[in-house]
């Protein structure tokens, strides 16, 4: 990990420090990274990408922070009517404080318990879902395979709108995306779609990687048409 500081020469330099060589350090909190300083001192650094002052990023972020914390033994300093020690409660608000804009660490700036400002953000942007869930909905609703140009694509798109969904209470499970990809396919490959319906697949995972695979050989297949005389593409064709 390297970082640059102005030295007293007013240039910048570059120093590296092992992570694993930090984390080995007793006095080093297992939930924060540390870099040397060019003085010495040590200085945190984020895990993730901190809390937008808009809230964009807030439900996202609210999963990050739940993870993190309970990974550390912290989960609880965040729930009612919980029973953590001052000092829990301290380092909590820490790494909290540590993920927010600049703006939120002015604007929560006097709150030291982190249950307090961990209600006080849900209060402030909670609402968002009212905005992402109804779009998310919608790009679900008329998701369908035929309208991409390759299966990646549409894979991708399946995760970060099912990751959407799941962020405001609804999950998408294996036969949900199953039925959405196989009823989706273009009317001129219905006699494949049932092909694939047949093989009763369980997991949406696995009907992917068997679409995946077949893109990819009729992509071949085009390459090696394209390389090959039409004389003997002719001749080919009748064998």
């Amino acid at each position: 990990m390297s970082f640059s500081e102005n030295g007293a020469n007013g240039r910048s330099s570059l120093f590296s420090s092992p992570l694993s060589a930090l984390q080995q350090e007793a006095s080093i909190p297992s939930w924060e990274i540390f870099v040397q300083n060019q003085d010495g001192k040590k200085s945190s650094k984020v895990i993730f990408v901190a809390l937008d002052i808009s809230g964009k990023n807030y439900l996202s972020w609210v999963l990050d922070v739940e993870i993190h914390l309970d990974a550390k033994g912290l989960g609880n300093t965040i729930t009612h009517g919980n029973e953590a020690s001052s000092q829990d409660k301290a380092k909590a608000v820490i790494f909290l404080r540590r993920h927010l804009d600049e703006g939120l660490k002015v604007e929560y700036l006097t709150v030291k318990d982190p249950l307090e400002l961990w209600t006080g953000l849900k209060e402030k942007y909670d609402h968002l879902k009212a905005t992402i869930l109804p779009r998310a909905r919608y790009e679900w609703i008329h998701l369908r395979l035929q309208d991409f140009k390759t299966v990646s694509e549409y894979n991708s798109t399946v995760f970060r709108i099912t990751s959407q969904l799941k962020l405001c209470g609804e999950v998408m499970n294996d036969e949900d995306l199953l039925e959405k990809t196989l009823t989706t396919f273009h009317a001129s490959n219905m006699v494949l779609q049932q092909q694939y319906r047949e093989r009763g697949f369980k997991k949406y995972s696995e009907l992917i990687s068997c679409l995946l695979v077949a893109e990819q050989h009729n992509t071949l297949l085009l390459k090696i048409m394209n390389l090959v005389p039409q004389g003997q593409l002719r001749f080919l064709k009748r064998i």
